[in-house]
């Protein structure tokens, strides 16, 4: 089923990872395991966790039972920030084709477009990853 919202593969294995971080507090992670979990590829997974390291998301513990935890605390660390921090900043709206057929001056969807970015960007600067604690929770092996 199409979803208004689009996130990409590469934030939403992010957003699988930090609730990884989530259900198994103040231990480190590895990529391999984290992916087996996700059901994803280790190498992708691994450069996701790159860019959230870099961004200061995680941090990377090294040594044999090393891996990746979180940075920050979790009621600090918004959704938004997540996802920016692997797809770049969420645009100001505008219009709905690519490449786009008008300037939004004349858009035939006037300012829609622009006001429900700035919805979601509200939203998604105000849930911290604190909020998906309590969901689904994803075994690691």
């Amino acid at each position: 089923m199409p979803s208004v919202l689009k996130i990409s593969e590469a934030a939403t294995l992010a957003l699988h990872a930090t609730v990884l971080f989530l259900q198994n507090p103040g231990r480190p992670l590895q990529t391999r395991a984290m992916a087996e979990a996700i059901q994803c590829s280790s190498a992708h997974l691994s450069k996701v966790m790159q860019q959230l390291a870099r961004a200061g998301y995680v941090a990377a513990v090294r040594g044999p039972k090393g891996g990746f935890m979180l940075a920050k605390p979790e009621r600090k660390l918004s959704l938004l920030w997540i996802l920016e921090a692997i797809d770049g900043p969420i645009g100001e709206g505008g219009c709905l084709l690519n490449p786009p057929l008008c300037d939004g001056r004349e858009c035939l969807f006037g300012a829609l477009s622009t006001e429900v970015t700035a919805l979601v960007r509200k939203r998604l600067s105000e849930a911290t990853v604190a909020e998906l604690k309590t969901r689904k929770r994803i075994p690691l092996p």
